[in-house]
């Protein structure tokens, strides 16, 4: 039985489903349909979601869990950026580490992708959201050919099995791709959630008190050590390992950022930086805590990447401005579908 007030819920979800609609009509509107290539957030999430729909539910990176902990701010990065967050501070954090798919209830083995998501308050009126994920880059540089990639890689409505010609013949045709496929025919998923490295992927500018940009890209990187021992088999063999690790500790990342030099294009996603590119440890995230995604802190939150503290901005890579639109259309079906059931709980 529900004990909350139902008019109020009601109400609540009612106003999110409003200004967030509103959001990712905007957003679609300034990046002219994602991209100005006509393709809009709407038809983005549908073919995220594919035919089977998981009312409430994510549209990709739909099966996740919460977790909690803080930033440990080493300093590192204060000549670069006005951001408190990176002064030498600890500030706390609401993540969500999920696996990609549409499917909450995909076995997490399976899955091609891993991301851990983060949301940081550095204060009353400012956040950081990022969501990071296991590919360092992308296969495409632009919102049309990420859609064209999605609709190569979904599976036929009939036989429910993708066409490994039509990917094949995608890729062929995106010679751009070359670092990602060379990333994802050589990656090899680690035991556990803690033991991945998480690529922010797109590259953001961190702006310092004179003004002077510097163009970073950053990755979680984990402190325990990958044993090569695999979990317990299951549909929720991650989830389990993760909390059973955590039972014995918190779990710690290194996060890391890499400085592009002025040669480095920090508006195309699907170029790898030299390793050569100096590096600096912000600091140390320090997960403490897990909890089931149902009622907890990560449910409501959605990781749209352009949400930045002072002193960091978005570069112009179209791709970024794509993310944004769609995860504000995702959480907008989201909040609806949480508004609808819980309208029908209060008429009971």
């Amino acid at each position: 039985m529900n004990t909350e007030n139902p008019p109020f819920l009601v109400a609540r979800y009612a106003l999110i489903i409003a200004i967030v609609g509103g959001l990712a009509a905007l957003l679609t509107f300034a990046a002219g349909g994602l991209g100005g290539t006509g393709v809009t957030a709407q038809e983005f999430v549908d073919l995220q979601q594919g035919h089977t729909v998981h009312a409430g539910f994510r549209r990709a990176h739909a099966k996740g869990f919460c977790v909690a902990g803080e930033f440990v701010s080493s300093g590192a990065l204060e000549p670069h950026t006005t951001a408190t967050l990176f002064a030498s501070q600890t500030t706390p954090f609401v993540g969500r580490l999920s696996i990609a798919g549409s499917n909450p209830t995909a076995p997490d083995l399976k899955a091609p992708v891993r991301s851990l998501a983060l949301s940081f308050a550095v204060g009353e009126r400012e956040a950081w959201r990022t969501a990071m994920n296991t590919p360092p880059v992308m296969a495409v540089r632009t919102p049309e050919d990420f859609f064209l990639q999605l609709s190569a890689l979904a599976p036929d409505r009939e036989s429910g099995k993708r066409d490994p010609g039509k990917i094949s013949r995608f890729f062929d045709e995106h010679p751009e791709s070359k670092a990602f496929t060379d990333w994802a025919s050589n990656y090899q998923p680690t035991g556990s959630l803690a033991t991945e490295k998480y690529h922010s992927i797109n590259a953001f500018y961190l702006v310092n008190s004179g003004g002077k940009r510097q163009a970073v890209r950053w990755q979680a990187r984990p402190v325990a050590r990958e044993t090569g021992i695999r979990p317990a088999p299951g549909r929720d063999a991650l989830h389990r390992e993760f909390f059973r690790r955590l039972g014995q500790g918190p779990v710690k990342f290194d996060l890391v950022f890499t400085l592009a030099a002025p040669e480095d294009d920090a508006d195309d996603p699907t170029r790898p930086w030299p390793q050569s590119r100096r590096q600096l440890v912000a600091g140390q995230l320090v997960i403490n805590s897990a909890t089931p995604q149902a009622g907890g802190a990560c449910e409501g939150i959605s990781f749209d990447p352009l949400v930045l503290p002072h002193g960091m901005e978005p570069t112009r890579d179209p791709i970024l401005r794509a993310r944004s639109a769609a995860y504000a259309e995702s959480y907008r079906r989201r909040a609806r579908e949480h508004w609808l059931g819980r309208a029908g709980e209060a008429g009971e």
